[in-house]
Formats: structure tokens, sequence, C-alpha cells
């Protein structure tokens, strides 16, 4: 049995309360603990306190500013995300991101927050330490070796955080509180491709709130996942895919994948191909199939993650394509 180390629980109220704890050292915030729990077990992370952020006031919940932006406090629920009406009509591939996470069970501890800083995962680190210890360790956890590109200096983790590719084609940003204050961190910005720590925020910053802008009038999207269960497991790749018409044509166009590498990769030139296309015309076919070529030729999954990484290229067209015929459809 794999048990939990001993440490500490601080119940902060405040975001200021939770700051000046997360400010201490060996200290890490704690919403739902769906992926923390089981990486403390794997001992892959070794704090002495942890912050929890489940009585911290004002960081949950849904609301719409007067622009029309979605602002959803970072600790509101998977499920909840899922199921809200103005997520649905304002984010629909968002809202099918957060309804594909995991299980029902751990939709409903699992907060967006989290899943949007999800640690990265590989086949060689998500395992008890006795295994890892077996291995010789690796270069994400105690060694100096990737186990995934021999010779590799620079860990190769997949990012596997299936509201991320979402968010990115929605344009999303971080509302991140600090002692000095709060700033706004674009998506884009968030991660850097380094599979030990993928996020460029300090330990003591504090993500209070994910913010989506408003849409296009005519925007659609969707978000598909390939994974060997249809409930509970990680994703072997995600896809996420926006597409904005207008008067029954694409104008414009974004397609976001997930799974393969340390970040989230957008697919360049989908939107050179699909723009001008009139929805539900064979130029618009034809244009669906050429994305999906261009996403096959860019795209190379790793064998970081389980699955034969053959096959998942081999399917990454094949989601690319199911995912924007779900979104012009």
């Amino acid at each position: 049995m794999l048990r939990l180390p001993q440490l500490q629980v601080a119940r902060p109220r405040t975001v200021e309360e939770a700051l000046a704890l997360l400010g201490g050292e060996g200290a890490l915030p704690f919403a739902g603990g769906t992926d923390l729990l089981p990486n403390l077990k794997h001992r892959l992370l070794a704090p002495q306190t942890l912050v929890s952020l489940a009585g911290v006031e004002g960081l949950s919940g849904v609301s719409v500013d007067p622009g029309g932006a979605l602002v959803i406090g970072a600790t509101t629920r998977l499920h909840e995300v899922a199921e809200h009406p103005e997520v649905r009509a304002r984010a629909p591939a968002l809202a099918m991101a957060a309804g594909l996470v995991a299980s029902p069970q751990i939709r409903r501890m699992g907060t967006l927050g989290g899943n949007v800083l999800l640690d990265t995962r590989c086949r060689y680190v998500n395992q008890s330490a006795f295994w890892r210890k077996s291995l010789g360790h690796c270069l994400k956890k105690d060694g100096a070796v990737c186990h995934v590109v021999p010779g590799g200096q620079k860990c190769v983790a997949a990012a596997s955080n299936d509201t991320a590719p979402a968010l990115l084609t929605l344009g999303a940003s971080l509302t991140v509180a600090t002692a000095a204050g709060t700033r706004e961190v674009p998506l884009e910005s968030l991660w850097k491709p380094d599979g030990v720590y993928n996020r460029r925020l300090a330990p003591n910053e504090l993500v209070t709130a994910i913010r989506v802008p408003a849409q296009a009038a005519g925007h659609r999207g969707a978000y598909l996942k390939l994974r060997p269960r249809e409930s509970f497991d990680f994703p072997l790749l995600g896809v996420a895919v926006r597409v904005d018409a207008a008067g029954g044509v694409v104008q414009s166009a974004d397609v976001v994948v997930v799974a393969l590498q340390a970040v989230p990769r957008r697919v360049t030139g989908a939107s050179d191909e699909l723009a001008g296309k009139a929805l539900g015309t064979q130029e618009l076919e034809a244009a669906i199939v050429a994305v999906g070529a261009r996403a096959h030729q860019q795209c190379r999954p790793l064998p970081n993650v389980p699955g034969d990484p053959d096959y998942r290229r081999e399917m990454v067209p094949v989601f690319v394509r199911r995912a924007l015929r779900a979104a012009a459809g």
C-alpha cells in the first residue's frame, strides 16, 4: 500500500493568507488533490505543508464580465465547468474538455485551475519510488538520464492537461495573485518546454481565476481525446479546435494538440487552409483533410506516455479531422 508522507495542512480563509503560507519553505497549494495526492504517494514531491484552498473565498464560480468574457474561479470543479450553460454556450471546446477529464468521480473533486497547472507525466516517472529506484531514476526526479530519449539533456515528460489546448484556442489568460498584487498571464506564455517544471510561475504565486475573452459571434469549438478507456485515463492525444464563421464562411481557425511533449502544441497553418471555405462544402472538407496532413507532419509523439508512439502519430490527423468536422458541423 502506498501511504502519504507526514505533513501539515494549513487552511487559510483569504488569498492573502494563502500567499503568506506559500511564501514559506516547502509549501504547496492543494485544491482537489486528484493529481497531487498520487504524486505524494509516489514520493515525486516532498512538501512540508499543504495549503488548502478549499476555504479561500472568491476562488470558485463562473461569471460573465461586462465585456462578455468568462471568468472561472481556479477552484471551480471540473464537472461544474463542463455543465455550466455559459461555458457550453461561449466556450464549447472548454466544456467538452472539462467533461472528458478522467472519470465523473474525479471531475467532482478536480478543479479547472488544477488541470491547467497539471504536472507533466511520463511512463518512467509516474511510478512508485521503489520502481523508479530500480530503474536508476531519471531527469525529472533524482536522476541524470532520460529513458525516453537516450542521451537527452532535457526532460520530455508530457503535458497531459485536457483543458489546456481548449483554453489556448480561446485566447485565455490566468489571473495570478502575488504578494505585490495581481497580474494577467496569457496562456500562450505560461508554459516552457521543460518536463521537469513546465510553468512560468513562482512557488509563491497563486492562480485565482481563468479568463476566457468573448469569442466571435460565429464561434464554434470542439475537443476530442484518444485514450484506452472511455473514462478515467489521461490522454494519449488531445485535440482542441476553434472555428469562427460568419455568413456560413470560415473566417479563422485554430488547432492545438496535447500529450505529445512538455507543452501543448499549436498546428501551424490551420487558419490558412480553412479561412474562406464555406461550411458544409467539399472545399471545406478538402481543407480539413489538408489540416490533418499538416498535423501529421508537425506532430511526432515520443514514447513518454503509455501507448505506441507510431500509433499515436497516425491518430493525430484522424482526431484533427474529427474535431474540425465536429466544430464546423
